[in-house]
């Protein structure tokens, strides 16, 4: 029988060695894709693009050398892979459920995407992440919080973000502090609310809550987010006067109902919105002072970067890059990029399995993010993050501050909600 080269039984050796070992040899990888889908046309390209500009800025913290305590800012690229370096490939859902999930799909098939992140709409999210789930490839969400997306029992998708389970709760531990700061009763509510996935979960979780700590919801408003008027809506809340308004509304549906609450003379003791349209930036470009002393939940705020360097220094780099604030959106996007990043360098692999373990294992704390969080950890059941959490910020001169809980507070609460004639003598 003819002996083997020593050519051959080489390649037969290294052929053996990289199927034992997958990745090995991904150290040549020069770049590392990212599928990326959000709303950059229709009624919620603003937020899209703040949440590309965050994603960006992470990109590029992981892709260069920084000295900030973030993940992977001291190093050039994917360390375990040779300083690869991740590139994003952005696709446009328009914020429709559809077209999100043809992008998914394209994205895996035609981009050959390693991970997929999206999509700020949760229903859009919904889709592209059932697609992720049967192609058996990572999907990771920044900013979506409907609860029914961790709820579905997935073994690709995760959430870097808080869902609105947190965030409800917040509402009304929030209301409970109010009364006892003020020593004025909160009794009756009213439910404002986009009728998409979003919107219906958040309702549907205030009115438990409201049951719980003893509320009357005076009056629950669904409402679709492209309605081009809102004064039949506002005048049943006008009839009822509810004395807290609970607002989950995207972009452009946010200022037309504040613009009809003004119009119609409608002043309740305080306006409560669950973020989204009301921490875009169109909504206090397009309000002006009319969008003073609403409340917002959100994750993030810029006010408390005065006491945190690691925060400002990103918001510096942001406002010079991008010649605006950075805000809760990007900031979200922005903390999942580097997330993302740190898995992979952690799975030192772009093999899908060695992905979701490193995100099983994930383990980030709270002074390595810009995020007002404890930190990063992934449930090992829900893949939700469990080291996340609320804020509540109050909009005054155009601007967002913190003021619950109050041991973050950079502001004191003003409340009630002073009426509309009063806040036009203020100019």
């Amino acid at each position: 029988m003819r002996s083997l080269s020593f050519g051959v039984i080489l390649s037969m050796l290294l052929a053996s060695v990289a199927i034992l070992t997958p990745g090995c040899f991904m150290k040549n990888l020069t770049t590392i894709k990212i599928g990326a889908i959000y709303p950059f046309t229709g009624p919620s390209a603003s937020a899209g693009l703040d949440i590309k500009n965050g994603i960006l800025l992470a990109a590029d913290i992981v892709n260069n050398e920084y000295n900030l305590n973030l993940p992977l800012a001291g190093t050039k690229g994917i360390p375990s892979l040779g300083g690869a370096k991740i590139e994003i490939i952005f696709e446009d859902s328009e914020g429709s459920p559809i077209l999100g999930r043809l992008q998914a799909q394209r994205l895996i098939d035609e981009e050959k995407v390693v991970t997929l992140v999206g999509c700020y709409h949760s229903a859009v999210t919904a889709e592209a992440s059932e697609v992720a789930e049967n192609e058996a490839v990572p999907f990771l969400t920044l900013l979506s919080t409907a609860p029914s997306l961790t709820q579905r029992g997935f073994k690709w998708f995760f959430s870097t973000t808080p869902d609105e389970e947190t965030f409800v709760h917040n509402f009304f531990l929030f209301l409970q502090d109010v009364q006892e700061k003020t020593g004025k009763t909160i009794d009756k509510l009213a439910i404002v609310h986009e009728n998409s996935t979003w919107g219906t979960e958040i309702a549907e979780l205030e009115k438990r809550y409201a049951r719980e700590h003893g509320y009357k919801i005076a009056l629950d408003i669904s409402y679709s987010a492209d309605t081009k008027n809102v004064i039949n809506e506002v005048q049943r809340l006008k009839d009822i006067y509810p004395d807290v308004i609970l607002h989950a509304s995207y972009s452009d549906d946010a200022v037309l109902f504040m613009k009809t609450y003004k119009a119609l003379d409608f002043n309740p003791l305080a306006i409560l919105a669950d973020d989204a349209g009301f921490i875009d930036l169109r909504f206090t470009q397009s309000l002006g002072k009319d969008c003073n002393y609403i409340l917002t939940r959100t994750t993030w705020g810029r006010d408390l970067s005065e006491s945190q360097p690691l925060t400002e220094a990103v918001s510096q780099f942001f406002r010079e890059r991008y010649g605006s604030e950075i805000n809760d959106n990007s900031a979200r996007a922005f903390t999942g990029i580097l997330v993302l990043a740190e898995a992979i360098n952690t799975a030192g692999s772009t093999d899908p399995d060695a992905i979701r373990k490193a995100l099983l294992e994930t383990d980030i704390p709270g002074e390595k993010l810009i995020m007002p969080w404890d930190g990063v950890r992934f449930d090992e059941k829900t893949h939700r993050n469990i080291l996340g959490r609320g804020i509540i910020c109050q909009i005054i001169e155009q601007e967002y501050y913190t003021v619950w809980p109050w041991n973050m507070a950079t502001k004191e609460l003003v409340w009630p909600l002073p009426v509309w004639t009063e806040r036009d003598r203020e100019s």
